[in-house]
């Protein structure tokens, strides 16, 4: 069965790829990447002969293009931002390249939201503040209804991603106390990386203020503000 690897790029630093991952890259004939969520400086690292935008491309379109370029023997490499297990919409495009006789090889990549802990300098799962993180996005056009409200009452650290432009709706929405640490952080990794801190209450206004609508993660919880009140580590202690 004929293979196609998919890839996860990282968060936007070209260097924060696998090695894997990178020598995957330079081996491709054809790479389909993820449009703007892609460093431009990473697809040019590839020699690929085809590369493909997958921006506005529809599942039987990247399909087609895949299964063209596996008949005529060409390495196949689809690049996805971050890593592709976190909403990287991959097990449709899995089903359909094997119903087309296609087999897909997985290599994970950093997802932006490791790169936007390190760039607030701290821990997802902190000692005494929390020992739990929910992923989640808010409803919208592929999403009918979200569990943000009631997720924010347990009181863990809470990751929201594809909300940046809901941004206001959904901090209205948070059932967790007003005053709860909050941040946005927009590219994370990137050379234009932008963060901002706030609480539930402000942090929505204090985003709009520094011009950040899109591309963005929202992180919600004590790890945002992580020195005022945490445990040691049995490990260090």
């Amino acid at each position: 069965m004929s293979v196609v690897h998919f890839v996860g790029a990282g968060p936007g630093d070209p260097k924060l790829i696998t090695v894997r991952g990178m020598e995957l890259l330079q081996q491709a004939d054809v790479l389909i990447y993820a449009g703007s969520l892609i460093n431009p400086e990473l697809v040019e690292r590839s020699p690929a002969e085809v590369k493909l935008n997958s921006w506005g491309m529809n599942l039987q379109e990247i399909g087609d293009a895949t299964e063209a370029a596996i008949r005529d023997g060409k390495n196949v490499v689809r690049l996805h931002s971050g890593d592709p297990s976190i909403f990287g919409s991959i097990v449709e495009q899995i089903d359909d390249l094997g119903q087309r006789g296609i087999k897909v090889d997985i290599v994970p990549g950093v997802s932006s939201m490791f790169a936007a802990s390190a760039a607030l300098q701290t821990q997802l799962t902190l000692k005494g503040v929390s020992d739990t993180v929910i992923i989640t996005r808010p409803a919208g056009a592929t999403l009918e209804k979200d569990l943000i409200p009631e997720l924010s009452r347990l009181g863990t650290s809470l990751v929201i991603f594809l909300g940046t432009d809901k941004l206001e709706s959904i901090t209205s929405r948070l059932e967790c106390p007003r005053d709860t640490p909050a941040a946005v952080v927009y590219h994370a990794s990137w050379p234009d990386q932008k963060i901002v801190r706030g609480t539930v209450e402000d942090i929505a206004a204090r985003a709009k203020k520094a011009g950040i609508e899109r591309t963005a993660l929202i992180l919600i919880g004590g790890i945002v503000d992580p020195f005022t009140r945490y445990d040691r580590s049995v490990l260090y202690s």
